[in-house]
């Protein structure tokens, strides 16, 4: 079905009109410097973990057992450190979002999730709400229903033992031992696991058991009959079970194996450690690690005056932040995306028909400050490349990453900096950085080249599934459409391998998988720039059939949305619409040259019918990925700026459209008169 001449041009007047709104709401929330810097939401288990912290840092025993300030129902004295008044208020943040079944989930509007309910279970009990709780009863049942405290991961189980709570013998080893093996063996984890575990070693090795209060304990959590250890599979012989096999040897290892070997990798960790707090705000600069360095440099030693101490409890409180339902309480933020943001910000309003360009010159000025010239992690698989790329967050010089220096990469087509040589240099450096990081495979991952060492998954401290950082499709999409923005050749070799990978990797449905976001939508939308941007025709089977998916699944009200369960199903499963989703769905349909459809159509009414008066939109879903099946983001600036990227990207090219047809008409009418 065709719209109407009529329908198109009211269309397009309406959409106009969007995109001035939407551009001047997102340019009233630059910042003077020319930074966007969006609040990042996440789950309550971080909350969780601040309050296990706090008892990590202040144990009963240097408190004063007293009557909770929180809940005056409460009948026994509770834990009452000096941060009592920020543990209440974490309580407060972490019982407004308790779900009607009593659970805890880990993105919006899904289910309860196990791990999230134990964290909160711990994290309330020991901060002082009562077990008589109906609220604690409703999520001990809930706990219960799901395979109680033996459910739990690696990293929950490792957590509570170091309060005594869970049997050492029955989590992982976590060995400082590994940043002494061959083959660069630390440098194969992924570069988040890589920091949570270099870190967290030094607190296992330390084998601390902390003081909880008196009584405390989580014997109501563990189901009778449940194994607490990891059980092998059925397979003669299967990689889970050697590594099961290897952890008992470790644990042996720990009680019998020479002290000297243990001190001094240890002493090897401490030192990469505080080597990677350097031009970092905070370990690697994201919540996990930045805590588990505060909990390292106090089993090392370090005073808590130490302005090492001083400088990673500084840099962890930054990420607290205000919740806005006046309920009294925060949240923390996983870690802050000023870069990520920036540079989404730039690239949709310079696709405007109209681009601001002051702002986005400071906005350029501000990206070129923030480039990264010293030598990462990344640089021990590519030893003789020379820096130049992005970091997600302010400060992160060790881990600059593929998907924000291409972000970057395209925001700099329209976004000037005042300094044109420099920029020009700048430029240049990123762009062989970039080919410098692309996989074996065509492919390119976020922050490390080849870390695809599969076995390593089923190491018994790999569950929280995030273990490698192999090449994705939505990365490599958006790396070819910045390589040829860029000026890059179609013909490069480097961008036909590139388009090689992404036609390897469609999935049979003519989608593709997202791994940074959710999921094969975002997949999909950014395979499909990156391949046109290549030179793919629309009418190539491939491109066909992605459209053939984005159709597929639009709903009823004209939008898209897709839940974080298609990661567990792995299929793409629907949810309401969302703002950003349906721009992503939009994307894909321009970019594979659908121009004309009713989906097409359907789809930019809905981002209208959903604008607010103030330009922007409503958005109450989690659309971000941070670890699949186990940690989900809500960018808060997704449901604004991809909108804006998606109504002027159409706006551009229905113009174009127009000429074309006013000039073709004009050409014809010229030839009927001669």
């Amino acid at each position: 079905m065709q719209p109407s001449l009529q329908i198109s041009d009211s269309l397009n007047l309406a959409a106009a009109d969007a995109i001035r709104k939407a551009a001047s709401a997102l340019l009233q929330r630059q910042s003077p410097e020319g930074y966007w810097n969006a609040p990042l939401r996440a789950d309550t288990t971080l909350e969780s973990d601040y309050i296990m912290l706090q008892l990590w840092l202040h144990p009963p025993e240097n408190g004063v057992l007293d009557e909770p300030a929180l809940l005056s129902e409460a009948k026994t004295p509770v834990w009452n450190p000096p941060s009592r008044p920020q543990i209440d208020r974490a309580v407060s943040g972490i019982l407004a979002r308790q779900l009607p079944d009593g659970g805890f989930n880990i993105y919006l509007h899904g289910p309860s999730e196990i791990n999230a309910c134990i964290k909160a279970y711990f994290a309330l009990k020991v901060a002082g709400v009562p077990a008589s709780d109906s609220r604690m009863q409703r999520l001990r049942s809930r706990i219960c229903e799901m395979g109680g405290l033996q459910a739990a991961n690696s990293y929950v189980r490792t957590n509570l033992n170091l309060f005594n709570l869970y049997p050492r013998d029955a989590c992982p080893s976590i060995p400082p031992e590994l940043i002494l093996l061959p083959f660069k063996f630390i440098y194969q984890m992924s570069s988040w696991t890589r920091a949570i575990v270099i870190s967290l070693s030094i607190v296992h090795a330390a084998n601390p058991k902390r003081p909880v209060p008196a009584g405390f304990n989580l014997d109501e959590l563990f189901l009778s009959g449940a194994p607490t250890r990891p059980e092998r599979s059925l397979a003669t012989f299967s990689w889970r079970n050697f590594f099961l096999k290897l952890d008992r040897f470790l644990k042996i290892w720990e009680r019998r194996g020479p002290r000297f070997i243990r001190n001094y990798a240890t002493r090897k960790c401490a030192a990469w450690m505080i080597a990677h707090l350097e031009g970092s705000d905070g370990l690697g600069a994201i919540y996990p690690s930045m805590q588990y360095a505060i909990m390292a440099l106090d089993v090392l030693g370090y005073a808590p005056d130490h302005p090492l101490r001083v400088e990673a409890q500084k840099q962890f409180d930054t990420l607290m932040f205000d919740r806005q339902d006046n309920d009294g309480g925060f949240y923390f933020q996983p870690c802050f995306s000023p870069v990520w943001d920036t540079a989404i910000a730039a690239f949709a309003l310079a696709e405007t028909e109209d681009p601001p360009l002051p702002a986005l010159r400071r906005t350029a000025d501000w990206l070129l400050s923030k480039e990264i010239r010293r030598t990462g992690d990344w640089s021990t698989k590519r030893p003789n490349t020379e820096p130049g790329g992005w970091a997600f967050e302010f400060n992160n010089e060790f881990y600059p990453d593929v998907d924000d220096t291409a972000m970057v990469l395209l925001a700099f087509e329209k976004a000037r900096a005042s300094d044109q040589p420099a920029q020009q240099a700048c430029q240049k450096r990123a762009i062989d950085w970039i080919f410098a990081m692309q996989g074996k495979d065509g492919g390119w991952a976020a922050f490390d080249v080849d870390n695809n060492w599969n076995i390593l998954s089923h190491v018994p401290f790999a569950d929280h599934n995030a273990m490698l950082d192999p090449s994705c499709p939505d990365i490599t999409g958006r790396v070819l459409e910045a390589l040829l923005c860029s000026g890059i050749q179609p013909s490069h070799p480097s961008i036909r391998r590139g388009v090689n990978y992404l036609l390897r990797a469609q999935e049979a449905d003519g989608s593709w998988y997202g791994r940074w976001g959710v999921n094969y939508i975002y997949g999909t939308f950014l395979a499909l720039r990156g391949l046109r941007a290549a030179g793919l025709s629309e009418n190539e089977p491939d491109i066909q059939r992605a459209l053939e998916f984005i159709r597929a699944y639009q709903n009823r009200d004209g939008g898209w949305g897709e839940s974080c369960a298609s990661y567990d199903e792995g299929r793409f499963l629907p949810q309401a619409s969302t703002p950003s989703q349906t721009a992503w769905a939009l994307l894909a349909l321009l970019a594979g040259g659908d121009l004309r459809s009713e989906s097409l159509y359907n789809g930019i009414e809905y981002l209208l019918r959903t604008q607010r008066p103030d330009g922007n939109w409503n958005e109450d879903y989690s659309t971000g990925t941070g670890f699949p099946r186990v940690f989900y983001l809500s960018y808060t600036d997704y449901r604004n700026t991809f909108p804006l990227l998606a109504l002027s990207t159409f706006m551009k090219i229905a113009v174009a459209r127009d000429s074309a047809a006013g000039l073709s008409n004009q050409n014809a009418k010229a030839a009927h008169a001669s």
